[in-house]
């Protein structure tokens, strides 16, 4: 039986990872540091053959993926359902703003991020749903290669925790991707065995803490 081995990785740090910004769809790009990561992304793979990327429409997350399409003479395919949750009204504010401004959703987001829902956007479920769709298509297409998918925070987080069969409501408890943090997991016969998740030792000095 083929199977895929798919490695989904966080976008580097963004301007709005360093300005403490809740960007959702917000399309801002990555910092200088964000573009270093970037590279050493490529690097993590200098090694392992990639046979396709894909990648979130928006610049930090294509950015992101973009020294690796060139050192693997790849295209990237932009894909909208690997975007970072829909946050509404909560779009571009500073973390600040927001838990003053929307103190009660706010406060579920923080502590409770598998039940959260920023005000007129979209829930986590509804974004795990999305992105797990996404992904199960990716690797069906793509049986017996090897695949990159670059996307955001929030579909990471979703991701994992389906793939490790634990309940929304648990979500809280598992550990954030952080920026060009490497996720692997392989699908087969139609299930998905989480390798290693949320790798970013390889960054070294690199590496930032932005887990949100």
């Amino acid at each position: 039986m083929k199977h895929t081995e798919l490695y989904v990785i966080r976008h580097g740090q963004s301007e709005g990872n360093l300005q403490d910004l809740f960007l959702g769809h917000k399309d801002l790009d990555l910092t200088e540091l964000g573009k270093k990561q970037a590279l050493c992304v490529a690097n993590f793979f200098h090694k392992i053959p990639v046979d396709a990327i894909f990648s979130s429409d928006l610049l930090r997350a294509y950015h992101t993926a973009c020294p690796l399409a060139e050192m693997k003479g790849l295209s990237i395919t932009k894909d909208a359902a690997l975007r970072e949750i829909y946050a509404g009204e909560w779009e571009g504010l500073s973390v600040p703003e927001l838990n003053r401004k929307y103190p009660e959703t706010s406060r579920v987001w923080w502590t409770d991020t598998g039940n959260g829902r920023p005000d007129g956007g979209e829930s986590v479920e509804e974004v795990q749903k999305r992105v797990l769709s996404a992904v199960t298509g990716i690797a069906e297409d793509h049986l017996g290669q090897t695949v990159c998918i670059f996307s955001h925070f929030t579909p990471i987080y979703a991701l994992k925790t389906a793939w490790a069969k634990v309940p929304l409501r648990e979500m809280k408890h598992q550990p954030k991707p952080k920026n060009a943090s490497v996720t692997h997991v392989r699908y087969e016969n139609g299930a998905f065995q989480l390798v290693r998740y949320a790798f970013n030792d390889y960054l070294g000095d690199l590496a930032s803490d932005f887990s949100g």
